[in-house]
C-alpha cells in the first residue's frame, strides 16, 4: 500500500513519519482531527509485520480517538502514535527522548500518553524533550496509570449493556469471558468478581492467569478456547479485530463489551451480523474511554474524584447509543458514530468560530 493510497488518509489532518538513525527509532504520529482541541492519544510499541500494518493501525486508532473524545464530551481531538519494533530493543531512554523531540516538533497539535507496551517511565523520558505528554506519575504532576480508569469505565459499560440486554444491570451470576490480562483486563476481572459475576479468563501469559485465579468465581481456559466458552458477555481486553470471520460464529453470547480498541475486524460487516443475531455490541471507543477521561483532568487541574465521576457517565452514553440503535434499526457502532459526529459538527464549529474571532451570534 502506497502512503497516499491509504483508504483512511483523506480523513486525517496530518501524518508524520519519524526516524532516528542513532537509536533506530521508527515512529508514526497520526493526527485525525483537532476541531475540538489538541489530538490526545497513546503511543503504542509493537513489532508490526510490515510498515504498512503500522500505518493502518495508527490511522485507525487515531480516528477512534477523535470519536472517543467527542462522545465522552471532552474538548480533545484524536491522535495516536506507534513505534515499530520490539519493546525489549526500543524501549530505552535514548529512543523515547528521540520520540519526544518528534512530538515536540508538532507544537502541541499532538499530546502523547501511554498505550500498549509503554510505561510511565517511558513517558517521563518523553517529557524530558517536550511538554506535550500526559499520564505522567502523580509525583510529576500527572494523573498516573490510566488503566484503573479504563477498567472501571469498561465495568460501568458492561453494567449498562447488561441493563439493556436483560433489564437489570446486576452482574450476579452472569458469565463474563475476559480475553487479555494486561493492566486493564486484570483490574476489570477484580471488578467483575466483586460484582458477583462468574469470570472466565484467558491470556498467553500463565503468570497473569494464575494471579487472577485468586479472585472469587474466576476460572481459566487456553487462549483460543475463550471464543467457545458458554458465556453471557464477551469482554475482549487485548488487541483488536478479535471479532472476525473466523471467530464470530464461535461466540455464543448476548453482549460483547470490552476494553480493546477496534474489536470488530470489519465494522460494517460484523456490526450488521451482530445486529441481525440480536447480540448487543458496546462500541469500543465509547466503553473504553475511562483512560482518556482521566488524563483529560490534567488539562484542568487533576482531581481523581472528578475523574471517576466523569467515567460513570459512560453508563448513560451507552444507554443513549443503544436507544439510537434500536430506534433507527442500525448497528450500535453506527449509532455511536452519529452521536459523536453531531458533537463534532456543533461544538467543533463553535470552537473554530471562537478561534477565528467571528461573532457566534448575530443580532436580530
Amino acid at each position: 500500500m502506497g502512503f497516499f493510497d491509504a483508504p483512511a488518509l483523506n480523513h486525517h489532518e496530518q501524518v508524520v513519519f519519524g526516524y532516528d538513525e542513532e537509536t533506530g527509532l521508527k515512529a508514526i504520529i497520526a493526527i485525525h482531527n483537532t476541531s475540538l482541541g489538541p489530538a490526545l492519544g497513546g503511543c503504542r510499541v509493537w513489532n508490526y509485520e510490515s510498515e504498512d500494518d503500522a500505518l493502518r493501525d495508527v490511522l485507525r486508532l487515531s480516528e477512534g480517538m477523535t470519536y472517543k473524545s467527542a462522545l465522552a464530551g471532552l474538548n480533545l481531538g484524536g491522535g495516536k502514535s506507534v513505534i515499530i519494533g520490539r519493546v525489549q530493543e526500543i524501549g530505552n531512554e535514548a529512543a523515547f527522548r528521540a520520540f519526544g523531540r518528534l512530538v515536540d516538533s508538532l507544537g502541541g497539535r499532538y499530546v502523547a500518553a501511554e498505550d500498549v507496551n509503554t510505561t510511565p517511565q517511558m513517558m517521563e523520558w518523553v517529557s524530558e524533550e517536550t511538554e506535550y505528554v500526559a499520564g505522567l506519575d502523580p509525583e510529576m504532576g500527572g494523573s498516573g496509570d490510566p488503566s484503573p480508569f479504563t477498567a472501571y469505565g469498561t465495568f460501568v459499560g458492561i453494567k449498562s449493556a447488561a441493563n439493556k440486554a436483560w433489564g437489570s444491570d446486576s452482574l450476579e451470576g452472569k458469565t463474563v469471558a475476559v480475553q487479555g490480562l494486561g493492566h486493564v483486563g486484570m483490574y476489570l476481572v477484580k471488578h467483575l468478581s466483586e460484582a458477583g459475576a462468574k469470570v472466565v479468563v484467558a491470556d498467553i501469559k500463565e503468570d497473569k492467569v494464575k494471579e487472577m485465579l485468586k479472585y472469587k468465581n474466576v476460572s481459566a481456559v487456553e487462549s483460543d478456547a475463550i471464543y467457545d466458552v458458554s458465556m453471557d458477555i464477551f469482554a475482549p481486553c487485548a488487541l483488536g479485530s478479535v471479532v472476525n470471520d473466523n471467530t464470530i460464529d464461535r461466540l455464543k453470547c448476548r453482549v460483547i463489551a470490552g476494553a480493546a480498541n477496534n474489536i470488530l475486524s470489519d465494522y460494517d460487516k460484523h456490526g450488521k451480523i451482530l445486529l441481525d443475531r440480536g447480540v448487543l455490541y458496546a462500541p469500543d471507543y465509547a466503553i473504553n474511554a475511562g483512560g482518556v477521561i482521566n488524563v483529560y483532568g490534567e488539562f484542568e487541574g487533576y482531581n481523581e474524584k472528578r475523574s471517576y465521576s466523569r467515567v460513570n457517565h459512560i453508563y448513560d452514553v451507552l444507554q443513549e447509543i443503544f436507544k439510537r440503535s434500536e430506534d433507527d434499526g442500525i448497528p450500535t457502532m453506527d449509532a455511536a458514530d452519529i452521536l459523536a459526529e453531531e458533537r463534532l459538527r456543533k461544538i467543533g464549529r463553535l470552537k473554530q468560530m471562537r478561534r477565528s474571532g467571528k461573532r457566534l451570534f448575530s443580532k436580530i
